[in-house]
């Protein structure tokens, strides 16, 4: 937050204080009494995540990944090779998305029905932005492709109040589902992930990636590189939050990012590596890269190694 002097108020910025103020001959004798206000930065310390405050930032694993709880297992063998606080229950953000998609798509709700954002889908939790305006019209296909390639929250919210039944019905669907896939750490409030009550574990969340890959359309719109909807007379462009996904040395199959301040940044995959089909979960990274940087090292470390021989010690919160 920048405090600053009247002079900055008019767009001008304040002298230093240890700058003199050179007189003018024309200027008014008053002017040679300058008050000068020194401009203050005052830092505001980021909001720490759940896992930060519950200390799981501090543990050491064998790949010094900035996730504080990370899993990689093999998808048909469900053979874990590495884990990292894979049990501790944390908010999960937008990957929340994922299971909104596999409510959606497992309903067999028409793909091709118009759906019309209302106030309603505003973001009232975080208060944050979207693209889509109030009164926006788009295709219930056209809104989870959104949803799970640039994780939009307006959308996802369309999605979960367009269901039968309303949005209560909708978050019952996807805790029905979440116990049904025996994933006991989970619980949802609502289908964007901006609440932090949206909570689960990353060896849940691998069990929620095995499940939506069993969908083609969920593979295939959250690994869609952009995206372009027409919105009234104009054409919006939307890009994948996960720009891992326009890097041809990667070969995924599916993903989904999150972030809220509780969660920290988080990243979910399904990716083949050196042979194999591996599912990756990522929560609660500190810093704007760093979960893609996590992948970059799992991926060094299968590739370049026996993950049988140097499996990381497993840790569990």
């Amino acid at each position: 937050m920048l405090c600053a002097g009247a002079a900055a108020a008019n767009g001008e910025a304040p002298a230093p204080a240890h700058v003199k103020v050179a007189k003018s001959a024309t200027a008014p004798v008053r002017a040679r009494h300058v008050k000068r206000v020194a401009s203050v930065v005052r830092v505001v310390p980021a909001k720490p995540s759940f896992g930060q405050l519950a200390g799981l930032h501090s543990t050491h694993d064998a790949l010094d990944l900035k996730s504080s709880a990370a899993l990689v297992l093999d998808q048909d063998t469900d053979e874990v090779l590495f884990s990292k606080n894979s049990q501790a229950v944390l908010p999960i953000a937008s990957l929340t998305k994922l299971m909104t998609a596999v409510v959606v798509t497992e309903a067999q709700l028409p793909l091709d029905e118009t759906l019309t954002v209302s106030q309603d889908d505003v973001d009232t939790e975080k208060h944050s932005g979207s693209r889509l305006k109030v009164g926006t019209q788009l295709t219930r296909g056209e809104m989870l492709h959104l949803a799970l390639m640039s994780s939009e929250n307006r959308a996802a919210h369309a999605l979960g109040r367009s269901y039968p039944g309303g949005l209560d019905a909708f978050v019952a669907a996807m805790n029905q589902k979440a116990q049904a896939l025996g994933m006991a750490d989970t619980q949802y409030v609502e289908p964007t992930g901006l609440s932090s009550r949206n909570q689960s574990s990353a060896r849940d969340l691998a069990t929620l990636v095995k499940a939506a890959h069993e969908h083609q359309i969920i593979r295939e719109l959250s690994t869609s590189p952009q995206y372009q909807v027409a919105v009234g007379k104009r054409q919006l462009q939307f890009r994948n939050t996960n720009l891992l996904v326009r890097n041809p040395t990667w070969d995924i199959g599916l993903q989904k990012t999150g972030y809220i301040s509780e969660a920290g940044r988080c990243l979910v995959m399904q990716a083949q590596l050196a042979g194999r089909k591996l599912i990756m979960v990522f929560l609660d990274s500190a810093g704007k890269y760093s979960r893609i940087g996590d992948a970059e090292r799992v991926r060094k470390w299968v590739n370049e190694s026996s993950p049988t021989a140097l499996v990381a010690p497993k840790v569990t919160s």
